[in-house]
């Protein structure tokens, strides 16, 4: 194996690592309730949590009956 790829996947590791070490700190510090405006990593999470669309199936959740105007025909 070459020992420039090694290093290459070994410094990919660490980056991994290191953000996996950042994300449960976060996490850590996330626990306790705190007054105040949250920060602001966890605002844009957040937000790109409501970005993403909803799937058909959740947005017409109930029990598919016939409007009422429908019915009385």
């Amino acid at each position: 194996m070459d020992v420039v790829r090694m290093l290459d996947e070994l410094k990919r590791e660490r980056e991994a690592i290191e953000e996996a070490i950042v994300t449960l700190e976060r996490l850590a510090k996330g626990q306790a309730r705190r007054r105040g405006r949250p920060p602001a990593w966890m605002s844009e999470l957040n937000r790109k949590q409501a970005a993403e669309p909803v799937p058909a199936a959740v947005v017409q959740r109930g029990r598919g009956r016939k409007p009422v105007e429908a019915a009385a025909q």
